[in-house]
């Protein structure tokens, strides 16, 4: 059956960032070195908890996925409201490592490195301030952290300002638009390739390594020497598989009208090999750029290889015999990685921005990821290491 979508995707999946959820303690925590510590999260959706109300996708019912509720993202203090619309901030996000350790989630659905201030609120990492109220990230972290104990800054930005929205669009709607004899491919759309120019990844490199000094004078600003915390900074995982690992052929509007993974094989393999590696060699050399001495990074690359988006190894909740996420073999037989959304498929509690990023499962697994960074005190690539849970989290390895 051909399905025709109209696809509001670019903005909707912005990659999300921007809570101030911050983990339930008694402890008081009252300045540099002082207190109870504290992991602060900033950066994107793909920090921010954003897709973190899903644990796996059915085209049958909202229900069997539905791990969070309607509160998921709630981040006010009477979780009845978000602090900042659509900033997605939800309570299964990486910063809430627990063990003594409490979080706050800074990071904010849609934010790039700077500030915008349009239709919905993005703050970027910067010390933006309108004096309305309106804060950059990196104010806000010297706000908290002049009267908290942070040891650990984890980062991810860089997504937006490569216009990730924008590339998964192109790529779906080419999928929808054209037939298998005659594919249009949007790994060569002047558009899409415009974003991996060499000037273009020279001034986005320039932009996140700035934004990391920004987070270097936010907490000198607060009272920190440099060595006195750390700047963990974290790469993009694979959200999709090679096109081979695809379990929908690319026949028809299967990949997308089923599975909501709208992408050719070659595209697949063009976002693996080509977009994310550029992205996340980006990222890094701006670590290097930016000068900083206490950082280190978390890489993810591969963190959800063997249950992303349309993989072979996992499947739908119809798809796998299962009805519910509670089930004990739902982690590892449904996708960590949520359905793109189109205005078609938006269903009443989805939001088309929740696509194409981490779920309820990937969020606890980079959660293990960060606590297992936090207490070994280094970076490293994360990765599945087995099957089920363990206490509530899955098996994650930090090598």
């Amino acid at each position: 059956m051909k399905i025709h979508r109209s696809l509001s995707i670019a903005s909707a999946l912005l990659l999300t960032t921007t809570a101030l959820v911050v983990s339930t303690s008694t402890a008081h925590a009252d300045g540099p070195g002082t207190g109870t510590p504290y992991v602060v999260s900033v950066g994107d959706s793909y920090i921010s908890g954003e897709a973190g109300r899903w644990a796996g996708s059915s085209n049958n019912s909202e229900t069997p996925a539905d791990a969070l509720g309607a509160h998921a993202y709630h981040d006010n203090a009477a979780g009845t409201a978000e602090t900042i619309a659509r900033c997605h901030r939800s309570r299964s996000a990486e910063a809430y490592i627990g063990g003594g350790v409490n979080g706050l989630d800074l990071a904010c659905s849609g934010a790039a490195t700077a500030t915008s201030n349009g239709d919905d609120f993005k703050p970027g990492l910067d010390f933006y301030d309108d004096g309305n109220g309106h804060l950059g990230q990196a104010k806000l972290l010297q706000q908290f952290a002049s009267t908290h104990n942070v040891k650990l800054v984890v980062a991810s930005i860089g997504g937006n300002d490569f216009n990730f929205a924008s590339i998964v669009q192109s790529c779906v709607t080419d999928f929808l638009t054209s037939p298998t004899w005659f594919k249009d491919y949007c790994k060569d759309d002047s558009s899409v390739v415009a974003n991996f120019t060499s000037a273009n990844v020279t001034a986005v490199r320039g932009r996140i390594a700035t934004s990391f000094q920004n987070l270097r004078t936010a907490m000198r600003n607060a009272g920190y020497a440099d060595n006195a915390w750390t700047l963990q900074v974290q790469t993009y995982p694979s959200p999709i598989p090679n096109g081979s690992a695809f379990r929908y052929g690319e026949s028809g509007y299967g990949r997308q009208s089923t599975g909501g993974c709208g992408f050719w094989s070659a595209d697949a393999d063009w976002a693996n090999s080509t977009a994310l590696a550029t992205i996340n060699n980006t990222v890094r050399t701006a670590v290097t750029q930016s000068g900083l001495a206490n950082t280190r990074i978390l890489e993810l690359q591969s963190a959800f290889n063997g249950r992303r988006l349309c993989e072979s190894t996992v499947g739908l909740y119809e798809e796998v015999g299962l009805s519910s996420w509670t089930q004990p073999t739902a982690v590892d037989k449904t996708e960590w990685i949520n359905q793109i959304r189109t205005v078609t498929t938006i269903g009443s509690n989805y939001f088309i921005q929740e696509s194409l990023h981490p779920n309820y499962w990937a969020q606890l697994a980079l959660r293990s990821c960060v606590r297992q960074s936090y207490t070994l005190n280094r970076g490293g690539t994360c990765t599945i290491t087995g099957p089920g849970l363990v206490n509530g989290e899955p098996r994650m390895t930090l090598n």
